[in-house]
């Protein structure tokens, strides 16, 4: 038995395990919960209330359908599951586009990772509709397959919006301030389309309870700019008006009525036409940069860009979702709208790297920057002209008037508020007079009377970009749009004070809600913005002063800017693009993370680290939860034996994941969090561990309810009789019908638990990953591998060593041990590997094929470890060796660099005293050949620990056993009492055979005796395989990396190994001062060897180790030899400074010659740095 550990250390360091709020009644996180009741980001909980009531309900369709109940219907859960998608993805790009960047600004390394599960829920939406779409819909396991997909949803965006209200929502609240939130709900509002805001905010508002309800409008008051107009349109939109009086009606503009060929879906033209005047504007730009060389402005021609690109983007959304479908719906021209975005993408990226280089860029940026600038140009020309010959021509053959106006309308609506304030006055400032008005007169003649108000906005919106302040509302419509407003409403109140159609030359900003639009606005080139032509704000103070002589038309902006608070919205328009044509999930690496300042790392393509080996975990991670997800479609039809193993194999990866993230949130995540600009960026993954440990504690229970319900079937002969038991009783199979829902529920949880998973590593190798390359260095890394396995016991060594490697490649074996065996070059690791691996059944079996990589490894390793030409002699060699012979070997060994120290020493001592080892070896066999001739057995008797009692065992341990040692063949109860009657010691790892002290048997070593009269008596509680070690009284482990039994309850519990000093530490010290193989070396005191000594062994502040009670009986000795010595007179009364080297603290201490104590820490380990001359002394 070895040293039990240290004692005595320091604080442990330990991650705080970071604990989920429990949810309340409403589905809301208890931190959440704590928001102010006047904070605007409550207005999150309402949505995240229903959007959890909405995947309740579509889980509940579902399960139905695959358990026969009443309720299930497969059209309305299709119909649930495109809402429900269309309402998450769009709340989930409002939240990319102004929440995510605002607080990425405030606060580091939080955004990113809930933009990726973003990413993670959409292909998981594709996976949804791919089944959706599948022709097995008649078969039994595609409805318990549609089950578990729906739950599996249901899971991952919960455990999202848990997040979210755990870590987002307070950081919101703290982070900014009251004026702020507002602006960013309002800006969140703004981005969604304004076709979805008239089923978003409806459905939102029927799917919370009255009372929430009426908050959610106080809420709204103080988020929306106050202007009436504003807050009309909104409470509209929430009430779910539709008036059912028609739109008053307006008389045409008599300037149309000569347009007898005149057809309402020609505006399309219009849009073309500014589209390609606008490039065309940047592809003289980019010319004229490469001329001048001038990129001094390169930002906003980046953001001139940006603008066309997400307005094309949007128009190909309209294009797909409105006007094609409309016309023909095989008609499609998807991939030309990829192929434009991809080209957009290059031209951005080209700009960013021309930004990047400054002043080193070279005249082949330019270039291509022409180049690009004029092939986007060319594509999207080609794209319009196909457009205008394929589609335009059907559109006015087979539309009315009236659908030709109201497709472009829903077009227009395609688009969400921010961007339509900044989109109409561009595009009318590209037209005529004349095809304004036009314009704006379908607008008004399309919109149903519900939209009054909105249409209203619009028109004054458009009049922005109108030249030399020309009104073209009212005579576009025939009526003011804001009289006719006026008149539709009852006390109106205030009439808005901002004029659409002025330029101001004084203005007041609220707090961002007064920002102007960033994009810019042309009558010509693309030179003023918005806010220069008059985009004026909404705050509607009543200092603000405008004239209205000659407007017609008065209408206030959003007050929204895409630069304030981070926001971005080009990449909303690209992940609404991909919504739109088709299943497709958006790249990991995709422009969501343009406010990112690095997204190039990705998983390829890097060089082989240290910390990498961790991350092959994931790969055997994802093979078990596949198998869990497929074998769990097995379980409502599977015998006893099957769900025994499927239990096993969960059990198996629940151990062992547990284990993985233990050492992720103690070790990992503690040293990222350590580096300064990494602050926040773990804490998400910590929530994720917490609500993974619970997803797998349910699939425990549910698994253990299901074995017991099979086990009463199976008893009752039912498992796979129908339903009817021999009695022909009913009960039965109404629990053969709960057997089958409860597999059913396992099947959809595993399936959730797959999904989670993968998305969490994937999300890990994504973010976090990377971030070890660039901040820890190869020693940092190698100290975290170390950390990391040195917490983990043998036991879970054991279980785990196959696991992964199973589901890896030889090299990526090979890789995996190679970094574990340079981590752990300081200990016995590979001796243990090497004894527990050749011992295992597999192994004999595996040596011989390819698969068995993991001990070909280690006999590849070990040989060159071993083969190092060193004399390995046996007995008969050593006889035959003179004395010249044997020193020349001993040379040999001494002068092999490639030797360890331990090991070059331990062959000399042997080769020194080989000829006395073989003469003992020699007589053993003689004698154990005498004893095995039918001869007694010295020993063949039970000891006892306590004679009394009859307890078996010696005075050194209790056990139910003798061993039987190798080298002389008598039986002992230990090795020590082995050595203390014999002239040499005994090798407990030799040790083969074992006597049950009950029966009296010889037997194979092992836990538990083999004889039949025993009843398998067990020999004690803790054995060990690798020492042959029984203990029936302590906590006893084995440490993989002493290959040692020691004191304690286990690695990663009460101790850690450290690799550097190769010893088994208190979890107290984990922050300790290092000595290379510290413990490797004989107690200063009374010369017995530390490592194997099996006496508590005390660290020293020094580094250094001795037997702790030789430590109190050495100190105690120089206390009392002090105390008892008696200075002469001259000297008693003097001190002398001392410098103590274990606590590194200067104090006083008594004159002497030899010992100095220090004061502080007792210790005598000090030094004289000042001799008082003063007569008296203070100590």
């Amino acid at each position: 038995m070895a040293a039990p550990g240290i004692e005595k250390g320091g604080v442990s360091v330990m991650a705080a395990a970071p604990v989920v709020a429990p949810v309340d009644q409403n589905g809301r996180s208890a931190a959440a919960a704590t928001l102010r009741i006047s904070s605007p980001i409550r207005i999150f909980l309402f949505f995240h209330k229903a959007i959890r009531a909405e995947l309740d309900g579509l889980h509940r369709a579902a399960m139905a359908l695959a358990t026969n109940r009443s309720g299930g219907d497969i059209k309305q859960l299709i119909e649930k599951c495109h809402f429900l998608r269309s309402i998450y993805k769009h709340h989930c790009n409002a939240e990319d586009e102004v929440i995510f960047p605002a607080l990425d600004i405030r606060v580091k390394n939080v955004a990113r990772t809930y933009s990726l599960e973003h990413e993670g829920e959409s292909v998981l939406f594709d996976q949804l509709f791919a089944l959706l779409g599948n022709d097995m819909k008649n078969e039994e396991s595609y409805n318990r397959e549609l089950a578990s997909c729906t739950g599996a949803l249901q899971t991952s965006i919960g455990q999202h919006m848990s997040k979210e209200e755990e870590q987002v929502f307070p950081l919101l609240n703290e982070k900014f301030s009251f004026e702020e939130q507002a602006s960013l709900v309002w800006q969140f509002l703004c981005s969604i389309p304004v076709n979805m805001m008239a089923e978003f905010l409806p459905w939102l508002s029927s799917s919370i309870s009255p009372d929430e309800r009426q908050d959610m409008r106080k809420c709204l008051q103080k988020i929306i700019p106050n202007e009436k107009l504003l807050q009309q349109i909104i409470f509209n939109w929430m009430d779910g008006v539709k008036m059912s009086n028609k739109r008053k009606h307006c008389e045409d503009d008599p300037r149309l009525s000569s347009a007898v060929l005149y057809h309402p879906v020609d505006d399309i033209l219009h849009w073309h036409k500014a589209i390609e005047k606008e490039l065309n504007d940047i592809a003289e730009a980019a010319r004229s940069i490469k001329l001048t060389g001038d990129f001094s402005d390169l930002s906003a021609f980046n953001r001139r860009l940006q603008f066309i690109a997400e307005v094309c983007i949007f128009h190909s959304i309209a294009e797909d979702k409105v006007i094609f479908p409309a016309v023909d719906e095989e008609m499609s021209f998807v991939q030309e709208h990829a192929e434009e975005e991809s080209e957009f993408d290059k031209f951005r990226c080209l700009i960013e790297s021309i930004e990047s280089a400054g002043a080193n860029s070279s005249s082949e940026f330019y270039s291509e920057l022409c180049a690009q600038a004029d092939h986007i140009m060319e594509t999207i020309k080609k794209h319009f002209r196909n457009e205008e010959i394929q589609v335009l021509p059907l559109a006015r053959t087979h539309f009315t008037t009236e659908r030709q106006r109201e497709l472009l309308y829903q077009s227009l609506c395609v688009m969400p508020l921010r961007l339509i304030e900044c989109v109409l006055p561009w595009l009318v400032g590209l037209l005529s007079e004349e095809e304004a008005r036009s314009f704006l007169y379908n607008i008004h003649m399309a919109a149903p009377a519900s939209d009054t108000a909105l249409v209203t906005l619009f028109s004054g919106w458009a009049c922005k970009g109108c030249p030399g302040g020309i009104c073209l509302s009212s005579n576009a419509s025939g009526c003011c749009p804001v009289k006719e407003l006026k008149e539709s409403q009852e006390n109106s109140g205030r009439s808005c004070r901002s004029c659409a159609c002025e330029s101001t030359s004084s203005e007041s900003t609220t707090l961002g809600r007064a920002s102007k639009c960033g994009k810019r606005v042309k009558q010509g080139p693309l030179v003023s913005s918005v806010q220069s032509n008059g985009c004026c704000n909404g705050s509607g103070t009543e200092s603000q002063k405008v004239s209205l002589t000659n407007q017609s038309c008065c209408v206030p902006g959003l007050g929204v800017n895409s630069n304030s608070l981070g926001m971005n919205s080009l990449a909303t328009a690209k992940s609404l693009r991909s919504l739109s044509i088709g299943l497709t999930a958006p790249s990991l690496i995709s422009s969501l993370f343009n406010w990112e300042t690095d997204t190039s790392s990705s998983i390829g393509g890097l060089t082989t680290r240290p910390i990498d080996n961790i991350f092959k975990f994931h790969k055997a991670i994802r093979k078990d939860l596949e198998f869990l997800d497929v074998e769990s479609g097995k379980l409502s039809d599977c015998d006893e034996r099957f769900l025994r193993q499927f239990t096993g194999r969960f059990r198996l990866l629940w151990g062992l994941y547990r284990a993985h993230s233990n050492a992720e949130d103690d070790i990992v995540f503690p040293a990222l969090e350590s580096k300064e600009t990494l602050h926040n960026v773990s804490h998400s993954y910590t929530l994720d561990h917490k609500q993974e440990e619970e997803l797998f504690e349910d699939i425990s229970s549910a698994l253990a309810q299901l074995s017991q319900l099979h086990g009463n079937l199976s008893a009752n002969n039912v498992v796979g009789n129908g339903g009817e038991n021999i009695s022909g009783s009913l009960v039965p199979a109404d629990s053969l019908k709960k057997y089958n829902e409860l597999a059913t529920k396992i099947q959809g949880m595993c399936k959730s638990i797959k999904v989670t998973l993968d998305h969490h590593v994937m999300r890990e190798e994504v973010e976090l990953w990377p971030l070890f390359d660039r901040h820890f260095s190869v020693e940092e890394q190698d100290k975290l591998v170390g950390r990391i396995i040195g917490t983990t016991g043998a036991e879970v060594l054991q279980s785990m060593l196959p696991w992964v490697t199973s589901a890896l490649t030889q090299e990526e074996q090979n890789k995996m041990m190679d970094t574990w065996k340079h981590a752990t070059k300081n200990t016995m690791f590979s001796e243990w590997l090497n004894e527990w691996w050749q011992g295992t059944p597999a192994a004999a079996s595996q040596a011989s094929t390819s698969e068995s990589s993991i001990s070909q490894e280690y006999d590849t390793h070990e040989s060159m470890d071993q083969s190092d030409h060193t004399f390995k002699p046996g007995w008969k060699d050593i006889f035959r060796m003179n004395q010249n012979e044997l020193e020349s070997e001993i040379r040999k060994v001494s002068r092999d660099s490639t030797l360890d120290p331990r090991r070059k020493a331990y062959l000399i001592q042997n080769l020194l005293t080989s000829r006395w080892i073989a003469s003992q070896q020699k007589c053993s066999q003689s004698r154990s050949s005498i004893a095995d001739d039918g001869k007694d057995l010295l020993g063949c008797s039970p000891s006892f620990r306590d004679p009394e009692k009859q307890i078996f065992g010696c005075e050194h341990y209790k056990r139910n056993c003798k061993l039987r040692a190798a080298c002389c063949g008598k039986l002992f109860a230990c090795r020590f009492c082995h050595d203390e009657v014999s002239d040499h010691t005994m090798e407990r790892k030799a040790t083969s055979e074992m006597m049950c002290m009950n029966c009296l048997q010889i037997q194979p070593i092992g836990p538990v005796c083999t004889t039949s009269s025993c009843n398998g008596l067990v020999m004690a509680k803790y054995y060990c395989s690798s020492c042959k070690f029984f203990d029936d009284e302590r906590e006893v482990y084995h440490c993989p990396f002493c290959n040692l039994c020691r004191v304690g309850k286990g690695l990663g519990i009460d101790f850690f190994h450290c690799m550097t000093c190769n010893c088994c530490l208190g979890m107290k010290i984990l922050d300790h001062k290092c000595r290379e193989k510290g413990l490797e070396t004989n107690c200063p005191i009374c010369c017995d060897f530390l490592f194997t000594s099996s006496t508590t062994v005390r660290a020293l502040p020094c580094g250094h180790y001795l037997h702790s009670a030789c430590f109190q009986v050495y100190f105690g000795m120089l206390d009392a030899l002090m105390a008892s010595e008696v200075l002469p007179e001259e000297y008693r009364d003097r001190c002398q400074d001392i410098l103590c080297n274990d606590c590194d603290k200067k104090g006083t201490a008594p004159f002497h010659w030899l010992y100095h104590k220090c004061g502080l820490c007792g210790s005598y380990n000090t030094r004289v740095i000042k001799v008082d001359r003063e007569p008296s002394c203070s100590s």
